[in-house]
């Protein structure tokens, strides 16, 4: 690809993503539509006959499915062997099966039935986990089913290659229209899938056997650069062999991801492609974009919109109907169901290995093509939709598990939110003789402290006929912990308005929403990240040789600086202008204050506290 492409996708991205971000629409749909507006479609910017689009994507793929590749370690895919094979396999087997039999009905072979049905029932790994990291979904119970679920789908894409020569049903001569035939294509089917099965197990014997022996010698150089070119170094000759049979090469890269996920050198691998991957994947996107063929679409709208909105509906049910099978609960289905309905990059891999093996007509695969392309630039429209209009519904309901009943007491704390932060505040006021009662939304974070011994009970501390129960009225002190910004602006407001006795001490997750906390009459106000930082920095100070009692002090006094700034700060609302002042005042007087506290004399026990003095 030429410098100026390369800067046109550059730019794209710079002037798009952004907005998309700024609109809240998602950096993702921001690629998209950087992809479709330097496409053929709209500016003509590259590939107006489609070779530099595909080409990039091409490239987009490779590196993307690697980094997925390396962060998937074998003893990890064989500890979560259950969950994955669970709903995960079952998602891919019912959808193609429902595909399968949608195309029979409809006159179709079954075996071009059953290759689409295998295709689509694919979905976008790269967009999947962008989006659910960007949204702070990651963690919850659907983000974790869609990420086992996108683990096993990019595994079953070995079998699926094996599969697919042996639904071959064109003629040999019309699998390749270049008239002439290379790699599987030349090859009966059965030989065809034995190549592929062959070609995998000599990637990962290889890299097995091989890879350890290699690695150790580059690390003996001590050249740190030398492990970026290694890597990209076995992903380019891995894909270059796999190409060189006719098998894809993104599975190429898969695989060689996979064997370096083994090598005692992964961290340091991971470390030093980490910063490509963003950028990588972004470009990803925006090729994917690009690549959306409107002419087709413009020929054949109503096929098209059918055909996205069959693939998502078909999906989508599939999916909520699993998930209610596995016990997720209502809120978490639906993320699941919307997380995973679209059409996945790996599409556009089996797609055209599916037409050069003669299983596919090319008509067909294009029509495929273009509906996993547009059902994957309405992924991002599909997670808004879910938190825009389904999960507060859920958020406003009464959940399936009705609240713990809570005995008669007269506990002087009620602690909401006992994740990491909750935890320590419950375990220290525990210790020193304070009954607590501790609330939760969260039905295993409650049990998993139960086990430990703290007595906690599950509930929506924002339910007012809760807090009742809960011994609100009797209390003497209501700590927020909860990491719900929104939740914990919220539960001030129904405390100030019924309980207005309780003390409250509420976490904070920013300054900025210090300010708002503070704002409500909360005066004691505790940023999550405060304490550990000044502690990191007086540790810090102290190893650069400043005395202890010098390093404490300094700590102290700018904690005593930020905390008054917060404060004062939090009455400016709206002035940016008189903010922006404030705030540079703020750092000078403090900048000013620990200049004239380093001129301090220090005396002879501190000198002899210093660790320079040893």
């Amino acid at each position: 690809m030429s410098f100026v492409s390369a800067f046109i996708y550059l730019a794209a991205a710079v002037i798009t993503v952004p907005l998309a971000k700024r609109l809240g629409l998602g950096s993702v749909l921001g690629y998209l539509l950087a992809g479709v507006i330097i496409g053929p479609f709209c500016f003509r910017l590259v590939g107006t006959e489609g070779t530099d689009v595909m080409h990039f994507a091409e490239f987009g793929v490779v590196m993307m499915l690697f980094v997925v590749g390396l962060e998937l370690r074998p003893a990890l895919l064989w500890q979560m062997r259950a969950p994955i094979l669970g709903l995960r396999g079952a998602q891919v087997v019912i959808t193609a099966a429902l595909i399968t039999a949608a195309a029979v009905g409809l006159g179709i072979r079954w075996e071009i039935g059953l290759a689409a049905g295998v295709i689509l029932a694919m979905s976008s790994t790269a967009i999947v986990l962008q989006l659910l990291n960007e949204k702070s979904q990651m963690r919850t119970a659907g983000g974790q089913a869609s990420f086992s679920v996108l683990l096993f789908q990019d595994i079953a894409v070995i079998p699926i290659l094996a599969l697919l020569p042996l639904l071959a049903t064109l003629p040999r001569a019309a699998a390749v229209a270049d008239g002439h035939r290379e790699g599987l294509s030349a090859l009966p089917a059965w030989q065809g899938a034995l190549l592929v099965l062959a070609a995998v197990a000599g990637v990962i014997l290889s890299g097995r056997f091989l890879l350890r022996p290699l690695l150790r010698y580059i690390a003996a150089t001590h050249l740190r650069e030398m492990f970026t070119a290694t890597a990209l170094l076995l992903v380019v000759g891995i894909a270059l062999l796999m190409q060189k049979v006719g098998l894809s090469p993104a599975l190429g890269t898969f695989l060689a991801g996979v064997v370096l996920a083994e090598s005692e050198y992964r961290h340091q691998l991971e470390t030093d492609i980490e910063p490509f991957k963003g950028l990588l994947l972004g470009l990803f996107f925006i090729s994917v974009g690009a690549s959306i063929d409107f002419a087709l679409i413009l020929r054949q709208p109503g096929t098209i919109v059918q055909l996205v909105l069959g693939l998502l509906t078909l999906k989508f049910a599939v999916l909520l109907a699993l998930a209610r099978v596995f016990r997720l609960e209502p809120s978490q289905r639906f993320l699941l169901a919307f997380a995973l309905a679209q059409g996945g990059e790996f599409a556009f891999v089996l797609c055209s290995f599916a037409t050069q093996n003669g299983v596919l007509p090319s008509e067909t695969a294009n029509l495929l093509i273009a509906t996993v392309a547009v059902s994957m630039a309405a992924a991002p429209l599909l997670f808004t939709l879910n938190d825009r209009l389904v999960q507060p519904r859920y958020l406003s309901r009464i959940p399936d598990r009705q609240p713990d009943e809570i005995d008669e007491h007269d506990n002087p704390v009620i602690l909401a939110g006992v994740g990491r932060f909750g935890h320590i505040v419950a375990r220290l006021l525990r210790a020193n003789g304070f009954g607590t009662t501790v609330l939760d939304s969260d039905p295993e974070q409650v049990e998993t402290l139960r086990r430990f011994g703290i007595k906690s009970f599950y509930g929506d501390a924002t339910r007012l006929d809760l807090l009742r129960t809960a011994g609100a009225e009797r209390a003497r002190m209501f700590i927020i912990a909860i990491d719900d910004e929104k939740q914990v602006l919220q539960l001030i407001d129904l405390i100030h308005e019924n309980f207005p006795h309780l003390r409250i001490l509420a976490r904070a997750e920013s300054r900025q929403h210090a300010y708002e906390i503070l704002r409500k009459g909360v005066n004691d106000v505790y940023r999550v990240t405060l304490g550990s930082a000044l502690d990191l920095g007086g540790d810090a100070l102290m190893a650069l040789g400043i005395p202890e009692a010098r390093a404490c002090r300094a700590a102290q006094l700018l904690r005593e600086h930020d905390e008054a700034s917060v404060r004062e700060m939090a009455k400016w609302e709206g002035d940016e202008e008189g903010y922006t002042s404030l705030a540079r005042l703020h750092i000078a007087n403090l900048e000013k204050a620990l200049a004239s506290d380093r001129e301090i004399t220090l005396t002879e026990a501190e000198v002899a506290a210093s660790p320079a003095a040893s």
